[in-house]
């Protein structure tokens, strides 16, 4: 990759999205970066200080329409599954959203890869403003510090 960010926020930043949960983190989903909505993922350089080292890409205004939209879609599919009103079966849609939900991933597989050309390397703190309730992910509001990551890709 060609480019590195040249400055870190100067604040926490809205995580809108976490399409990967993993080891504690988010690992990959959407996030403001300087106030505009970005798609980041993790590179699992995890630092002693909690942060972790992602690639992000900033995405278009309807893109990130569409990526809320699919991740209310599965945040219902969560909740109603943790109260027994869907099995694992219906993951990661229910009944009635399925097919919105198979058309959204069609649309936003090739919106949200992450490139070459438009990505960069910036590190990340996540910290948990309102956590969900007790097993679900859904519902937890995060914030997101980024920092400025000397190395370049």
């Amino acid at each position: 990759m060609s480019r590195e960010n040249s400055s870190a926020t100067s604040e926490f930043e809205p995580v809108h999205t976490m399409t990967c949960f993993y080891d504690g983190g988010p690992r990959s989903g959407i996030a403001d970066y300087q106030g505009r909505p970005h798609v980041y993922e993790s590179m699992f350089e995890d630092a002693p200080d909690g942060a972790d080292t992602f690639l992000i890409q900033a995405i278009d205004d309807e893109t990130f329409r569409l990526a809320v939209e699919d991740w209310g879609i599965w945040c219902r599919w969560e909740r109603a599954f943790h109260g027994g009103q869907t099995t694992l079966s219906t993951h990661p849609a229910l009944p009635v959203e399925r097919a919105r939900y198979d058309e959204l991933e069609a649309i936003l597989k090739p919106r949200l890869e992450i490139t070459e050309e438009r990505a960069f390397r910036v590190r990340g703190r996540f910290e948990v403003r309102r956590r969900a309730e007790p097993g679900l992910i859904s519902g937890a509001e995060l914030i997101v510090y980024w920092m400025r990551n000397e190395r370049t890709i």
